[in-house]
């Protein structure tokens, strides 16, 4: 592990076609077959043994899930079926280089139950070499309500599966020529994406790296800052998109391409706050009622009344009447209790329901006082 990245191998990537479904619940007197997937291309890719907790496991399936959903190859929705994972999981004795008899989880299909499945099983296997037992190499499958991993049947090596070249067909040969020119056609992936992003965006290593996990929140992020314009302020789209708008996401169970507010009305939203118009706690107002149908940002302004106070003049008339009105408070700030400062902004922010210019409030104030 270095820089909090590892290198895994890949033993082989292989094609395979995707078999009917018998269904026998339907009818205790009847079996189904569903053909509905029948000859679609599986792609499965068999790592190495080179992954080591199940932290590192769940970092290196996001990872493939990302680079394809780039790539467009696949939707990577496991709940679907889209992406499942065959686990094996083998341990070995403290200071020992040989791994034990591994087993290997069938078909689980979230990174969850993923990291749940290994940690159960590397425990069982463990508890079994404690006690002078021997580990059967065989399939089993994962018990999400129990936690816990039962055997499914006994596990064939892979000369068991027969692999051997097939008479009927030809050698696959491909050209240098064709894989430079895949090469060329591969679009930009998630480290390409996020070095861009830092080096383009101004953005940090870690907010990079939130912004090009999934290549929608990529794009919808490239989309607010181009509606920004010229008066861009990154921060700003960053903390927006990852703050308000993940919560609501994840609180709607949405995924960011269902999300109920456009890229375009954000960008409109950030761009009132940066040049003044509102504040962000006024934002944070009109977000809540952008979400009822995707309203522009501009027109709610407008319609409720919301634009921030930024005149100095009636800002000065403000603050005056609040320290007349407030005198031995203004005397005791003068005498050196500086926590009232707080006492007088909050005032103003009173008054003028939340409208007044937190940053002119505080530099007229710091005269006045």
């Amino acid at each position: 592990m270095e820089n909090g990245q590892k290198e895994v191998g890949i033993e082989r990537l292989h094609l395979e076609q995707d078999a009917g479904k018998s269904i026998h619940d339907m009818d205790p007197q009847s079996t189904l077959v569903d053909l509905n997937r029948s000859g679609v291309a599986l792609m499965e890719i068999v790592s190495k043994p080179d992954l080591r907790t199940p932290n590192e496991v769940s970092a290196y399936i996001k990872k493939l899930r990302s680079i394809m959903r780039y790539l467009g190859t696949c939707d990577g929705n496991m709940q679907e079926g889209s992406l499942r994972a065959d686990v094996n999981v083998s341990v070995r004795v403290k200071g020992s280089d040989k791994l034990g008899t591994r087993c290997e989880i069938k078909n689980v299909n979230s990174i969850k139950f993923m990291q749940m499945a290994i940690d159960y099983e590397a425990n069982r296997q463990a508890d079994l070499i404690e006690e002078g037992k021997s580990i059967d190499q065989e399939t089993r499958l994962f018990d999400t309500k129990k936690n816990e991993t039962r055997s499914m049947r006994s596990k064939e090596d892979a000369h068991d599966y027969r692999y051997f070249p097939d008479p009927d067909l030809l050698p696959l040969e491909v050209s240098n020529e064709f894989i430079e020119k895949l090469k060329t056609d591969i679009p930009e992936l998630p480290d390409e994406k996020k070095k861009r992003f830092i080096d383009e965006f101004k953005v940090s290593d870690y907010e990079a790296t939130i912004l090009v996990s999934d290549i929608d929140t990529a794009k919808y992020f490239e989309e607010v800052v181009a509606k920004m314009g010229k008066n861009q302020d990154m921060k700003l789209a960053v903390n927006w998109i990852t703050g308000e708008l993940f919560a609501v996401l994840n609180n709607k169970n949405l995924e960011i391409s269902e999300s109920p507010i456009s890229a375009k009305n954000l960008a409109k939203l950030i761009n009132l706050i940066k040049n003044g118009t509102i504040s962000g706690k006024i934002g944070k107002t009109i977000f809540e009622l952008m979400l009822d149908g995707d309203k522009d940002p501009q027109i709610i302004v407008e319609e409720k009344g919301l634009k921030q106070e930024s005149d100095p003049k009636a800002l000065e008339a403000l603050i005056d009447k609040i320290i007349n009105d407030n005198r031995e408070k203004a005397i005791e700030y003068k005498q050196g209790k500086e926590k009232l400062f707080g006492f007088f902004v909050g005032q103003a922010m009173k008054i003028s329901s939340g409208k007044a210019n937190p940053q002119l409030i505080n530099e007229i104030l710091k005269k006045k006082l």
